[in-house]
C-alpha cells in the first residue's frame, strides 16, 4: 500500500518528454586538458589556503560566515572522496566534531550536516554520520505534514498555517528556522533537510527506506508544484502563515542545485524514472539560466569583491548538486556531458581569468569574469574550491 502511495506522489505532476541536454555553442571553454593529477594539485592548493585560516577547535575560517565554513569542509572531505585520500581529514573530521560539541543544535539549517555525511563517506567515521542524523532528526520537528496542512497547525511554531498556497500543497514543506515565530518556509531547508540528508542518512544505517521515503516524496513535491515557477527555477521562500512570497526575481544558484542533488539521490534510491525526469529539467534549466549567467555560460551570480555576504557561495552548492547528480547518473551520457562541460566552463574561467598566482600561491576572485584579485579573498576561495573540486570528479 506504501509503495503504492510513493507512486502515486512521484506522478502528482507532470513531466515534460524531453530535456534540452545540448551544450550551447556559446559557451566560453566547456572542456579542459589537464591531467588527474594536476586538477587535484590545484583543488589541494586551494584548500591549503583556507586551511592555513582555519580553527579546528570551533571548525570556522577566518573570514567566512557560519554556513560558509561547513560548505569548505564539504569540499574538502569531497576532494579526498574522490581520490581515494585522506589528505585533509584531520581538519574535517576535527572541525565539525569541534563544531558539533560546542553549539546546541548548532546545525538547524543542514549546512552542517550534510558537512558530516561527506565526511562520513569520505573516512568512513561513524561520529560524523551521527552528526548528520542528529540533525535529521532535528529537522525533521520542522516539516509540515499532512496533518498539519489539514489541521492549520504545526506543533513547533505559535501560529496557525495554511495547508496550501495558490492552490498547491503546503505538504512537505520544511520551516527555515527553528523558531516559533518564524513562518518561512524555503527550499534550500527542504531540499537539505528532507530530500538529500533523510534519504542520504536512511541509506547508509540501512534503515527501512519506506519509513523515510513518504517525506522525502512529499518534499520533492512541494518544491515542484508550490516553490518552482514556469521556467523549472526553484524559487525560495513562502510564508506559511499568510502564503506571501520572495520576489519572483529572487532567483539564487544554490536552491536549484540542491533540489537538483536531492532529486538525484530521490532518483538513485527508488529506481523511479519519474524523479529522473524532473531532475533532468531542473538541470537543463539551472546550467542554461540567464537569471545567473551570461551567453558564455559563466555564472555572474556573487562576484562582490569588497565584502563577503551569502549569495557569493550559493553558486559553488550548485556546482556540488550538479557534480552528485553527475555521478548518479553513470548511463545518461549527455547529462554527463552537460554537467562536465559546465563545470569546466567555471574551471576556465577561474583558472583564465579569475586567479592571481603572482604570490606564490593561487588566489581566485568570487567575479568568475575576472578580473584575478590583488589580494587574498577568503570568500573567492570558498567560491572556486567547489569548482576545483568537481572537476577532478566529473573530468575522470
Amino acid at each position: 500500500m506504501l509503495a503504492s502511495s510513493l507512486v502515486a506522489l512521484a506522478l502528482a505532476f507532470p513531466f515534460a518528454v524531453a530535456q534540452d541536454l545540448s551544450v550551447p555553442s556559446t559557451w566560453r571553454d566547456p572542456s579542459t586538458s589537464l591531467s588527474f593529477l594536476d586538477r587535484v594539485s590545484i583543488a589541494q592548493n586551494c584548500i591549503n589556503t583556507l586551511t592555513a585560516v582555519l580553527d579546528t577547535g570551533t571548525g570556522s575560517f577566518s573570514g567566512l560566515g557560519y554556513w560558509q565554513n561547513a560548505n569548505v569542509l564539504s569540499a574538502m572531505a569531497n576532494l579526498d572522496y574522490f581520490t581515494k585520500s585522506t589528505t585533509n581529514q584531520q581538519a574535517v573530521t576535527g572541525s565539525l566534531n569541534a563544531a558539533f560539541s560546542l553549539y546546541a543544535d548548532y546545525d538547524q539549517y543542514g549546512w552542517w550536516a550534510t558537512a558530516a555525511y561527506y565526511g562520513y563517506r569520505a573516512y568512513g567515521n561513524l561520529n560524523l554520520l551521527n552528526h548528520a542524523i542528529a540533525t535529521w532528526q532535528h529537522v525533521s520537528n520542522y516539516v509540515i505534514t499532512a496533518s498539519d496542512a489539514s489541521s492549520g497547525k504545526q506543533p513547533n511554531k505559535d501560529f496557525p498555517i495554511e495547508g496550501s498556497c495558490d492552490g498547491e500543497t503546503m505538504v512537505g514543506g520544511v520551516f527555515w528556522r527553528p523558531l516559533n515565530d518564524d513562518t518561512s518556509v524555503n527550499s534550500i531547508t527542504t531540499g537539505y533537510g528532507l530530500i538529500f540528508l533523510f534519504l542520504k542518512c536512511a541509506h547508509l544505517v540501512r534503515e527501512s527506506l519506506y519509513i523515510h521515503l513518504h517525506p522525502c516524496c512529499n518534499s520533492a513535491n512541494f518544491i515542484k508544484a508550490t516553490n518552482m515557477n514556469s521556467g523549472d527555477l526553484v524559487l525560495d521562500t513562502i510564508n506559511a502563515q499568510d502564503c506571501t512570497r520572495s520576489s519572483s526575481s529572487w532567483l539564487f544558484t544554490y536552491n536549484s542545485g540542491k533540489y537538483i542533488e536531492g532529486l538525484s539521490v530521490l532518483a538513485f534510491v527508488t529506481g523511479n524514472t519519474s524523479w529522473t525526469s524532473l531532475m533532468l529539467e531542473v538541470v537543463a534549466a539551472a546550467t542554461k539560466a540567464p537569471a545567473w549567467e551570461g551567453s558564455d555560460g559563466i555564472i555572474t551570480e556573487g562576484a562582490d569583491v569588497t565584502e563577503d555576504n551569502d549569495g557569493v557561495g550559493f553558486k559553488a552548492v550548485l556546482i556540488r548538486g550538479l557534480a552528485e547528480a553527475w555521478s548518479c547518473n553513470t548511463g545518461n551520457t549527455a547529462l554527463r556531458t552537460l554537467i562536465r562541460s559546465y563545470t569546466d566552463v567555471q574551471y576556465n574561467a577561474l583558472l583564465d581569468l579569475a586567479s592571481n598566482s603572482s604570490s606564490g600561491s593561487t588566489w581566485y576572485s568570487p567575479a568568475w569574469e575576472g578580473p584575478g584579485p590583488t589580494s587574498f579573498i577568503p570568500w573567492g576561495q570558498l567560491a572556486a574550491v567547489d569548482v576545483l573540486v568537481s572537476a577532478v570528479s566529473v573530468n575522470s
